[in-house]
């Protein structure tokens, strides 16, 4: 019999955005600050800078993100396919939101020219950059395709 190596890697809470090492074989795992689910199949609604670098920064998954605005026609249109995204790629990728109306500075750090872009960071840098709205299939396709 063959035993496989599990390891412990860094999730960062979807809820209270505590760093939690858990095991890299469980996807049924809770934060051990708010006794939260760490996955819940559904986008990670980001609401400030602090709470988007730790997730950037401290998450060892990658981490896809929208960025998008509420004035965002093509960005509404794009969200109930993102909530099929983020049950698609959880727990291999964490999947968030990022408004940047509400996180203004974000636009400027990461150069966004338009809503929706799509952002793909692995172990806190950049992998991939995708502007425009998407469909669910396709986003998951780019991203499966940028982390082979």
């Amino acid at each position: 019999m063959t035993e496989i190596a599990t390891l412990a890697v860094n999730i960062v809470c979807p809820h209270c955005h505590t760093s939690n090492s858990v095991w890299s074989d469980q996807t049924n795992n809770t934060c051990k600050q708010c006794q939260q689910d760490l996955f819940t199949g559904h986008p990670v609604n980001l609401v400030d800078e602090t709470a988007f670098d730790k997730h950037i920064q401290h998450s060892e998954i990658p981490v896809l993100v929208d960025f998008w605005a509420p004035w965002c026609g093509p960005c509404h249109q794009m969200a109930p396919g993102y909530v099929k995204v983020a049950q698609q790629l959880e727990p291999k990728v964490r999947v968030v939101k990022a408004d940047t109306e509400a996180i203004p500075n974000l636009s400027t750090r990461y150069n966004i020219r338009m809503v929706p872009t799509m952002m793909l960071f692995s172990g806190g840098k950049e992998i991939g950059r995708r502007p425009g709205a998407m469909a669910a299939n396709d986003i998951v396709r780019w991203t499966q395709l940028l982390l082979r």
